[in-house]
C-alpha cells in the first residue's frame, strides 16, 4: 500500500469519524433540550401554585380548592405493598438464576419470561389482573392495583439481582466455601453483601416505573374522590388523578394535575440520582 493511499484512507476515516462524532453530539443535545423543556415545563406550572393544601386536603370538585392528598397517599399505599411483595419474590429468584440453575434449562425459561414481562406494556398486566381479581371480586380496588403493581416490579428486581449477582468475583464464594460454609450461608454473608448497593438499585429503579403508571391502575384500583385507606375499596392515586384532572376543562383541575406532575416527576428523579449514586458507590 502506498504512503498516498494510506493517507488517504486514514483521511476518509477521520471524516467518518467526525461525521458520526457531531451527529452524537446533536443527538444528545436534543435529548438533553427535550428533557430541560420538560423540566421546565413541570417547574413552571407546578411550582406556580404548589401550597401545603397539595399534602392536606383531598381532591376538590370543578371550582373548589382542595389538594391531592387523597391521591398521594393511594399511590403510596399501593406502591409500598408491590414493592414489599415484588422485592422478596425478584430478589430469591434473581438468586435462584444466579447461583443455583445459571445454566439449567428452567433457568433459561425463567429469563425468558421475566424479558417478556421487562418488555411487556404495563396495559397487558391491568388487563390481566383485572380478568384475574376485580372481575371476580366484582368491584375496584387498591389490592389490585398494588398487584398489578408487583408483577411490574417483579422483573426489574430479577434482572438486577442476577446480573449483580453474577458480578461477584467467584473467588469470594470459593473462599467461603473452603471455611467450610454451607452454600445457603455463603449467598447469605458473601453475595448478598457484596451486591448489596447494586440490588438495592434495583428496587429504587422498580419504584420509579411504577411512579407513574397509569395503564394498570385504570383497570385495577381506578379511583376514590375521598380519604379512603381501605385497600379493598377503589383507591385514588396520582397518575389517574393527574390524567382525569389534565383531560378535563377545569382550570383549578389544570393546576393540581401541573403539581400531582412536578411531584411524581421529583420522586422519580430522587430515586434515580440515589439509584446512581449507590451504582457509584458499588463500582
Amino acid at each position: 500500500m502506498t504512503a498516498a493511499r494510506s493517507r488517504r484512507i486514514r483521511r476518509w476515516r477521520m471524516a467518518r469519524n467526525g461525521f458520526f462524532l457531531v451527529l452524537s453530539v446533536m443527538a444528545a443535545g436534543l435529548g438533553l433540550l427535550s428533557l430541560t423543556l420538560i423540566l421546565y415545563s413541570l417547574f413552571y406550572h407546578g411550582l406556580h401554585g404548589l401550597s401545603s393544601k397539595v399534602f392536606t386536603e383531598m381532591t376538590p370538585p370543578p371550582g373548589m380548592d382542595g389538594g391531592l392528598a387523597n391521591a398521594i397517599f393511594g399511590s403510596f399505599a399501593m406502591s409500598a405493598v408491590a414493592v414489599a411483595a415484588g422485592t422478596p419474590i425478584g430478589l430469591l429468584a434473581g438468586t435462584y438464576l444466579a447461583e443455583y440453575g445459571r445454566y439449567s434449562r428452567f433457568s433459561f425459561l425463567v429469563r425468558f419470561v421475566n424479558d417478556i414481562l421487562l418488555s411487556a406494556p404495563s396495559i397487558i398486566v391491568g388487563l390481566f389482573i383485572y380478568e384475574v381479581m376485580v372481575a371476580r371480586m366484582g368491584h375496584f380496588s387498591g389490592w389490585a392495583g398494588a398487584a398489578a403493581l408487583t408483577v411490574i416490579v417483579i422483573p426489574v428486581v430479577v434482572r438486577t439481582t442476577e446480573n449483580m449477582l453474577l458480578l461477584v468475583p467467584n473467588g469470594l464464594r470459593e473462599a467461603a466455601a473452603a471455611l467450610g460454609a454451607p452454600r445457603v450461608a455463603v449467598i447469605k454473608v458473601v453475595t448478598w453483601r457484596a451486591a448489596r448497593a447494586g440490588i438495592v438499585t434495583g428496587v429504587l429503579l422498580a419504584i420509579a416505573r411504577i411512579s407513574g403508571e397509569t395503564a394498570p391502575l385504570l383497570f385495577t384500583a381506578l379511583n376514590n374522590q375521598f380519604w379512603s385507606t381501605d385497600m379493598n375499596q377503589p383507591l385514588a392515586n396520582l397518575p389517574y388523578v393527574i390524567y382525569q384532572f389534565a383531560m378535563s376543562p377545569y382550570d383549578d383541575w389544570h393546576r393540581l394535575a401541573w403539581e400531582g406532575a412536578l411531584l411524581i416527576t421529583v420522586a422519580v428523579l430522587a430515586l434515580s440520582i440515589i439509584a446512581r449514586i449507590l451504582e457509584g458507590k458499588r463500582s
